[in-house]
């Protein structure tokens, strides 16, 4: 099985350098523009059986412009939305700084080992990623293809789980807008084919520069 690990579009927070968490922020036009340019790349190059998403809007729209060319259905996973950073939600730097200047200055030493009020806690979090992931997983065949449409967070959640990291250290991957990364399952140990990938967005971002 390969599963197709999809980091949704620019987002309005994403371009306004928020932290977005669950706040339900959807697409900027170039985050569409991204989605398009990844579903033209997976529409053909991949016979994808079935595409799931986290419900926020800007995954649920990415995976939807994905969907339309392959004739396919959105599948809706509320374990797959990001994570809930609490307090700091739909803030930028600037306000986390003025509002919560200690979690500022502990985030500058060290961003993975400090506590926010109100946050969902990792352990949480990568629990509900990886039982969706199994589920997903569980319905569908071996030699079957299946894309999955989720946030930063979700994914390496995911990705750490799969490869037993700690999730509470710095991983050592990134996940850009609209980016693909393909993890193949079966045999003795899983294998990443492909990590955030996004040679499909180069005629967009050109684009954008002119």
């Amino acid at each position: 099985m390969r599963l197709l690990l999809v980091r949704h579009g620019e987002s309005l927070g994403n371009a306004a350098q928020r932290i977005q968490g669950l706040s339900d922020e959807p697409l900027t036009e170039l985050g569409r523009a991204q989605a398009r340019a990844l579903a033209q790349r997976l529409r053909n190059g991949y016979e994808i059986r079935a595409i799931y998403a986290s419900p926020l809007s800007r995954a649920r729209e990415t995976a939807e412009i994905i969907a339309a060319p392959l004739t396919l259905a959105v599948n809706g996973e509320d374990r797959l939305r990001e994570y809930d950073c609490g307090a700091v939600t739909g803030l930028c730097w600037e306000e986390v700084q003025s509002q919560y200047p200690e979690i500022a200055r502990r985030w500058a030493e060290d961003s993975w080992r400090v506590p926010i009020p109100g946050e969902e806690g990792v352990d949480v979090f990568q629990g509900r990623v990886l039982a969706a992931m199994d589920d997903i997983v569980g319905r569908h065949g071996e030699d079957d293809t299946i894309g999955v449409v989720a946030h930063g967070g979700t994914l390496s959640a995911f990705l750490a789980g799969l490869l037993e990291m700690d999730l509470r250290k710095r991983q050592p991957w990134v996940f850009d807008n609209a980016s693909l990364s393909i993890v193949a399952l079966g045999g003795a140990r899983p294998r990443i084919v492909l990590l955030n990938d996004t040679c499909h967005l180069h005629s967009v971002q050109e684009k954008d520069n002119l």
